[in-house]
């Protein structure tokens, strides 16, 4: 079992019910936090991003499911 913040999960949800598609920073702000995205920083996203690789790959054989798109944000690549 893995245990999850409720952003956390939210993000993984978020990204999981959409594999492949690329969200903005911007985006997982609006539809996670439901706020101006101003309030929260791309440094918050990334953190919250950090952890959750963490807590995915507890085996090194595992492969990193969420992918960063460079300047632009991530995605769930992996099913």
């Amino acid at each position: 079992m893995i245990n999850l913040t409720s952003k956390e999960f939210d993000i993984l949800a978020l990204l999981i019910a959409n594999p492949k598609r690329v969200f903005t920073y911007e985006l997982i702000t609006d539809l996670v936090w439901k706020e101006d995205c101003d309030f929260y920083s791309r440094k918050a996203i990334h953190n919250h991003i950090s952890k959750l690789r963490k807590k995915l790959r507890f085996e090194p054989d595992l492969p990193n499911y969420i992918e960063s798109v460079a300047g632009i944000g991530y995605k769930f690549e992996h099913l």
